[in-house]
């Protein structure tokens, strides 16, 4: 069933980008989650991976799960850990921008925007800005 979704988040794992789906699933599970925080994972090598199907509530966004789809890139961070950094290879922006011109048909409302932009988070994700690039990709 589809969700009434308002928010298409855009983020980033705000781990090194040689990471990988496994070490990303590892890390939640060591938090607690039982579910992923992302609907679709992008690798360095821009594939996708599916972590949970639409109509599930992911953990993205404290206080809007329940209206947001996810899509997170593997990286975010400079060599040094932790200082934010669009570390987004072509291929990565290239498969972001596919998947959020297709759920943008699919929630033509949504609005897109970095997990970053919500109110009270404090937080550089996704170590981008999301508005810039829109415009740049012609959205």
């Amino acid at each position: 069933m589809k969700r009434a979704v308002k928010y298409i988040v855009l983020h980033c794992t705000a781990g090194h980008p040689t990471n990988t789906v496994q070490d990303v699933l590892a890390h939640w599970k060591s938090i607690g989650w039982t579910k992923p925080g992302y609907h679709l994972l992008i690798d360095a090598a821009g594939v996708a991976h599916r972590l949970a199907k639409d109509e599930v509530v992911t953990n993205g966004v404290k206080g809007y799960n329940v209206i947001s789809i996810h899509i997170s890139y593997i990286g975010g961070v400079d060599h040094d850990g932790k200082t934010p950094l669009d570390t987004r290879t072509d291929a990565q922006k290239e498969t972001m921008e596919f998947w959020v011109r297709e759920y943008k048909k699919l929630y033509p409302t949504a609005i897109v925007q970095g997990h970053r932009d919500f109110p009270n988070v404090a937080k550089a994700c996704p170590s981008f800005e999301v508005k810039e690039w829109l415009k740049e990709i012609g959205l």
